[in-house]
């Protein structure tokens, strides 16, 4: 068992700038690594129902493996978490326009979003928990973006192997911000296997619809009677290989569910995988929940090899894809003054 505690090494080194590798051990026997480039977190190693400790996070063996293209395992995603038609919005008449990066869209911050940051970070620990503080300026028109916006994000890992992850960001210029992370989970803690075997389950009664290119047309759909569908426990597999035409261009799940009117003690998704008894519970205070189960992750260089398409899920707490082309969404806009914050809880245990 990890004592409790925080390690700080080295990663790797950016130009003349060393990454640090920061473990948080918490008296559970759990452990959690972050890396200051991009907020990625690298680790969460902890036990099944038989006492066998594993990693549950899909990410790169190193840190080269993060410089190089990877599909935003385990990091801080922004100015904008997930899409952005054609990378066009409008603030008091006039437009910007972002990074096509995901063309003919805007996705995750474009190009170099806040994933690809090198963040200030200082680490504190008391009582039942530790924390990394990083901190950044994202410059006006960074990617596109208007306005001068300094952002923290606090993770804190206490002994109810809890990773809180709170956001806080101010601007000097009105602009829009949506803030999540974009860890892969993996209950089973097999980097070589997939995810169709967990069960998933959102509280949520309806969904964000989207066109071909996963851009909402603004319809808010009930899930019932749809393959989207996972309000009672579901497995993984038995909606993806259904075939199910709502998954056409997807190829799994990617979809934003509406999640705005659940109750704020209980988990808004819970994940639990039945042959190692480990459970994934998510609080927010979001609107929204994106559930991506890694489609497309065949051949993507991992940990410990190639992994296979569907090897990780995420459950991005977010607001709606999309959401500042469409006025009857939750706000995103941020103005002068204001203080952007929003929380989100992962919780891992055994059942």
């Amino acid at each position: 068992m990890s004592s409790f505690g925080i390690k700080i090494e080295g990663f790797g080194f950016v130009g003349d700038e060393e990454i640090a590798l920061i473990t948080l051990c918490n008296r559970s026997g759990q452990k959690v690594q972050i890396t200051n480039l991009g907020g990625i977190v690298h680790r969460w190693v902890c036990p099944d129902r038989y006492g066998q400790s594993a990693d549950i996070l899909l990410g790169c063996e190193n840190l080269q493996g993060y410089l190089a293209n990877h599909p935003y395992f385990g990091a801080i995603i922004g100015r904008y978490a997930n899409r952005i038609a054609f990378g066009k919005f409008n603030i008091s008449g006039e437009e910007y326009q972002l990074q096509t990066n995901l063309a003919p869209h805007h996705l995750h911050g474009g190009v170099a979003g806040l994933d690809k940051k090198i963040w200030n970070f200082k680490t504190s620990n008391c009582a039942d928990k530790c924390t990394v503080q990083l901190s950044t300026l994202s410059p006006h028109l960074e990617e596109g973006y208007p306005g001068n916006l300094m952002i923290e994000v606090c993770y804190t890992f206490n002994d109810n192997n809890e990773l809180i992850i709170e956001f806080f960001a101010q601007t000097d210029k009105p602009t829009i911000v949506n803030l999540t992370n974009h860890c892969y989970f993996n209950l089973s803690g097999n980097q070589s296997g997939d995810v169709l075997d967990h069960e998933v389950r959102i509280a949520a009664e309806n969904f964000t619809e989207v066109d071909d290119t996963l851009i909402p047309t603004g319809r808010i759909q009930s899930v019932e009677g749809t393959i989207l569908d996972v309000r009672n426990y579901k497995k993984i597999s038995e909606s993806i290989l259904a075939h199910d035409a709502i998954f056409l261009n997807t190829n799994g799940f990617d979809h934003n569910y509406v999640v705005n009117d659940h109750l704020p003690d209980a988990p808004v998704a819970v994940v639990k995988h039945e042959a190692s008894g480990r459970m994934l519970e998510v609080f927010t205070d979001q609107p929204g929940v994106q559930l991506y189960t890694g489609n497309w992750l065949g051949d993507v260089d991992g940990k410990e090899g190639k992994y296979k398409p569907y090897a990780g899920l995420c459950v991005e707490t977010q607001h709606f894809p999309d959401s500042p082309n469409h006025d009857d969404f939750p706000t995103t806009m941020l103005i002068p003054g204001e203080k952007f914050y929003s929380r989100t809880t992962y919780k891992v245990s055994n059942f």
